[in-house]
């Protein structure tokens, strides 16, 4: 006779995949996971390539919760294998538990097929918290290693409880050269594959790459066609250094967000006359400019819907109209700005690149 608990996941893995196939069943529904077409594109640390369409799991107020989970499942059982957490969003166990989840019901064979991202939160950016801080991660994933470390922004906190916004007086300058010396040592012993930056601005990354021995090999930015990042990307490029968009289509909704992306004239005539969503053409137009992206939803059809966007291209007009759209950050930061702070200034945060 099999044992109660073996049995028992037996029947959860039976169940699961019959209720994936009967909603996998509809004309909407394409299993991208079997066609493998989700392109990848290789990183500066010569390690696994990313993914360039991920799903993001930042929900505010940050929160766990088992709707995550049953999402990230979804997910993985329809194509997706790049996922992005931070430390200070809470979603690192539920990730974790859905990639156990998945490895058991079979929709993976191996960790090795997800690219897993998380992020260094800035009460822990000081060069002796960094790898206690990445040890914490992976304990938490229960993974021995991540695809990709970032650094979540330019500013390190007093040390202490996690929290966003967090009390204006506890933000102090980081020191970037001891705290990226202890991010590319976390890469040298095998805790993180490929190390990167999040909302670093060209005259940041300068100031980083000047005492690098390893360059970030991505930068995390909003990127939006209303943020279109053009000076950012030109540089970036040039440095070797890959840029991953957040909020592709706006983060409405959010503290970092705006609904600007989703309303915009221009994205929705182009939407309306192709047969597309505006997100599509949204995620489309990053896309087409080499940018991967993450893109965060728990509904199981615009899960689907996003990775509708790889078998269609804009056109050369439908490019410049998207091009002339003026341009305006969506997430000022003010969070991270005050008058006895490093920053005081919204100006100063983003060295003018605003």
């Amino acid at each position: 006779m099999e044992d109660t608990h073996v049995l028992g996941s037996k029947i959860v893995r039976i169940l699961y995949k019959e209720r994936m196939s009967v909603e996998c069943g509809s004309e909407n529904y394409r299993d991208y996971r079997k066609m493998g077409c989700i392109p990848e594109v290789g990183l500066s640390s010569g390690k696994r390539s990313m993914p360039v369409i991920g799903m993001g799991t930042a929900v505010y107020p940050f929160t766990r919760s088992e709707t995550m989970k049953l999402a990230i499942l979804h997910a993985i059982q329809i194509g997706y294998k790049h996922f992005d957490t931070a430390a200070v969003y809470d979603s690192e166990q539920p990730l974790g538990e859905a990639i156990a989840e998945a490895l058991q019901l079979g929709l993976i064979n191996s960790r090795e097929e997800l690219f897993i991202t998380s992020k260094l939160w800035c009460n822990d950016a000081y060069g002796d918290c960094v790898r206690p801080a990445l040890e914490k991660t992976l304990k938490n994933l229960g993974l021995e290693y991540l695809d990709l470390y970032l650094i979540h922004w330019p500013v390190s906190m007093k040390p202490g409880e996690y929290k966003f916004p967090s009390d204006k007086g506890d933000i102090v300058p980081m020191d970037f050269k001891s705290t990226w010396a202890a991010m590319e040592e976390c890469q040298r012993v095998g805790l993180t594959r490929s190390i990167g930056v999040s909302n670093f601005s060209c005259k940041k990354l300068t100031q980083l790459l000047s005492t690098a021995d390893i360059p970030p090999a991505v930068n995390q930015v909003e990127m939006h066609p209303l943020w279109q990042q053009k000076k950012l990307r030109e540089f970036c490029a040039a440095k070797g250094i890959h840029v991953s968009a957040y909020s592709p289509l706006g983060g409405k909704g959010t503290p970092w967000g705006t609904g600007q992306v989703m309303d915009c004239t221009v994205l929705k005539d182009i939407a309306q006359a192709r047969g597309k969503t505006v997100a599509q053409v949204s995620l489309r137009w990053v896309y087409e400019q080499g940018v991967s992206m993450l893109v965060k939803s728990f509904n199981k059809e615009r899960l689907n819907e996003n990775l509708q966007i790889l078998d269609w291209s804009l056109s050369k007009e439908e490019l410049h109209l998207i091009g002339q759209i003026p341009q305006r950050r969506g997430y000022p930061a003010m969070e991270f700005v005050s008058d006895g702070g490093p920053y005081k200034t919204v100006e100063e945060f983003w060295d003018d690149e605003i």
